[in-house]
């Protein structure tokens, strides 16, 4: 399977929690049918991304990286690169990659949907697809200049400034589904 048949897979299967999210979800849906090259930063009306926050084993924090261009205070994840074979596969690289974090644990599914304008190839579109991923209770972050001008653990419910809705609510979004992954895996009665 493709990263694009995965991701027109994955997209066709999520459940969207609300009404925007559903439109945004069929939106994602119809670009890649629109666009072969739909994953590739290349595809320049838009191109889809993945990214995911990184929750403590505990549920309480998130770690997030200061954008080196941005200069604010963001979830991990970006471009998907040519060895990419999921969606999943791509976030979990992006928050290995930015966090340092050995042993990071992907929910199976999304957890959001956003769209946002980006300067590139002059002016194009993120359709970023959201996951949160669950940090083991030794997790070490580890800043890689190269990836970002910062890393570090805030409260789940008390994020640093700068930063935006978006990641405010992936964050919100992300600690829920953690929390009910975790109540999930914990209840001894069969599913």
């Amino acid at each position: 399977m493709t990263l694009h048949a995965d991701a027109r897979a994955v997209l066709g299967a999520w459940t969207a929690p609300d009404a925007g999210q559903e439109e945004l979800r069929r939106s994602y849906l119809d670009h890649l049918d629109a666009h072969p090259d739909a994953m590739w930063r290349t595809c320049l009306p838009g191109h889809l991304t993945a990214s995911s926050a990184i929750i403590s084993a505990d549920g309480s924090k998130v770690a997030l990286v200061l954008h080196r261009i941005h200069k604010m205070w963001l979830q991990t994840g970006g471009h998907c690169e040519t060895e990419d074979t999921t969606l999943a596969g791509a976030a979990l690289r992006e928050a290995t990659e930015e966090s340092g974090i050995r042993g990071l644990t992907l929910l199976p599914e999304p957890v959001r949907l956003d769209r946002h304008a980006v300067p590139c190839g002059g002016g194009s579109f993120h359709l970023d697809v959201q996951y949160a991923a669950l940090a083991p209770s030794d997790a070490v972050l580890v800043v890689d200049p190269q990836e970002s001008s910062g890393l570090d653990w805030f409260p789940v419910d008390d994020l640093p400034e700068p930063s935006d809705d978006v990641v405010r609510d992936l964050v919100a979004t992300a600690a829920r589904a953690v929390r009910a992954d975790g109540a999930a895996r914990s209840d001894p009665r069969p599913a």
